[in-house]
């Protein structure tokens, strides 16, 4: 009779699961739980499940990743979970840096929790083409007639060969990835996150995003703003705006942050920049576009491998080093060889960390999802002609990167509507608690601008200000570190507007 009655109650919960399940299809996520492993020492890792597609929870599944660094307090708050940006950051690399990138005061009382955003890294990683084609897809120079490679005067035939580039990139994603590229988009990765805000067994979400990480965090608060505990935005992307526009708007950003380094440059005794002790930032500025304009007429030399450093490489090595002025000494180390040396080494070495291609010429998946994502988030034109246009437009604000940004900006034109369906029309996150954003205004690859646009739309959005130079704030101003760290910890919201000063 025991085992009758114990068969018979194992029934009855089988039976409650499958009705929970029918009426809540997303149950069976919402119920998981992580086998938490030891890895690399002090961190653990482990997987989750969530479906690729939410409006068809029974079909495929995809396996995301995620790595923590427990607390190391007894007093313990819940995660936080954090996201570098990209699109294509590894959440489990920004984790491993957690020791360093977090006060011991923040990682007493949370687990520091990082996640693979579906589409990247360890989590179903979407590909698109192979080492040997994205060497060709990056280092492709438009070519114009006079030879200078401007890109606001390049050739017919060079576009149609750069449009037949960008239809071969998609082309190669929907054979290498089929269906997941149609389901990449941002607003399935908050849904994502709040299948782990629950596996991890947090009431409230504790999050800090930044540069795009801040866009995941952004649409989690219009979706899921009632699940917030307290989110933070540093280097925050604009919510308005399409692929191109947007692109447009970040040459900005690298202008300002090239005019810093320049100054910066020119203070130095071993500049390469400065042409006599009356050098301006104009004139260090006009010296790096005498050196693109070479590069396009004749590569410059490369120690390493095959490739020719043209134009567009030296272009990537110098906009790298903007993200950061740890690079600075970088940057100027390879402008020093290619203005005196010819020898573009150094500047070409600097684009390969900008998209992680190592020594060996492998490339990781970063760019085949940076590209999957922002085409899904924000659909471009289709028309080719309104990116010689743009780049037309922002050659006279921005002529150094501008024009190239614009161009960059089309493979969108060809993404499928079918993945870009699921992108949200609006977001204000009516329902979220305060919401920090941070932005600095010297910021390379998320104008400060940005920043003031994402407080001003979100309902709670509060504006903290770092005037100082490179990408993101947090972890390199104390003054920020601080109220970042009461906001996380306290709950403490620093009052809008307030602004950090070197």
């Amino acid at each position: 009779m025991l085992a009758v009655a114990l068969l018979a109650t194992g029934c009855a919960e089988t039976d409650r699961t499958e009705a929970s399940e029918a009426q809540d299809p997303l149950a069976v996520f919402y119920g998981q739980d992580i086998d938490w492993q030891e890895c690399d020492g002090r961190f653990e890792c482990g997987t989750f499940e969530v479906p690729m597609d939410y409006d068809d929870p029974s079909g495929r599944r995809l396996e995301i990743a995620v790595k923590r660094l427990p607390a190391s307090g007894s007093d313990r708050i819940g995660s936080l979970v954090v996201n570098p940006g990209g699109p294509g950051g590894s959440g489990l690399d920004y984790v491993s840096a957690a020791p360093a990138a977090f006060s011991r005061q923040v990682r007493e009382r949370f687990d520091i929790v990082g996640f693979d955003p579906r589409g990247v890294g360890q989590s179903s990683p979407v590909y698109c083409m192979d080492s040997a084609e994205l060497d060709e897809f990056l280092g492709f120079q438009l070519q114009s007639a006079d030879g200078t490679g401007d890109p606001t005067a390049a050739t017919d035939a060079s576009v149609e060969e750069f449009v037949r580039l960008n239809r071969d990139f998609v082309e190669a994603c929907q054979e290498r990835s089929g269906e997941l590229i149609h389901h990449v988009g941002t607003a399935n990765v908050a849904r994502d996150l709040d299948v782990l805000r629950e596996v991890l067994g947090d009431d409230g979400l504790t999050y800090l995003g930044k540069s795009y990480g801040t866009s995941i965090g952004a649409h989690y608060a219009e979706l899921f703003g009632a699940n917030v505990r307290a989110l933070v935005l540093d280097g925050a992307v604009t919510p308005h705006g399409d692929q191109l526009e947007l692109s447009v708007e970040q040459a900005g950003g690298f202008t300002t942050a090239l005019h810093a380094f320049v100054e910066d440059c020119l203070s130095r005794p071993d500049c390469p920049l400065a042409d006599g002790d009356d050098a301006t930032v104009a004139d260090g500025v006009a010296r790096i576009a005498e050196l693109l304009e070479r590069a396009a007429a004749e590569p410059l030399d490369n120690r390493v491998d095959d490739r020719e450093v043209n134009r567009t490489r030296v272009e990537l090595g110098v906009l790298a080093a903007l993200y950061s002025e740890s690079f600075w000494p970088q940057v100027r180390a390879g402008l020093t060889e290619a203005i005196h040396d010819g020898d573009g080494t150094v500047l070409l070495q600097l684009g390969d960390v900008l998209y992680s291609r190592d020594s060996d010429g492998v490339y990781e998946n970063s760019l085949a999802a940076l590209i999957a994502v922002n085409c899904a988030d924000r659909p471009g034109p289709r028309d080719v002609a309104a990116y010689e246009e743009a780049a037309r437009t922002v050659g006279r604000t921005a002529p150094l990167f501008g024009p190239s940004l614009a161009w960059g900006a089309l493979t969108c034109a060809y993404w499928p509507k079918e993945a870009q369906e699921d992108a949200l029309s609006e977001i204000d996150g009516d329902s979220a608690p305060p919401v920090l954003v941070v932005g600095t205004t010297r910021d390379s690859a998320t104008p400060y601008e940005w920043a003031e646009e994402m407080a001003a739309a979100l309902d709670s959005g509060v504006l903290l200000t770092w005037e100082g130079d490179g990408h993101t704030a947090y972890g390199s101003d104390p003054c920020v570190d601080d109220e970042v760290d009461a906001y996380l910890l306290e709950g403490e919201v620093p009052e809008d507007g307030t602004v950090c000063a070197l």
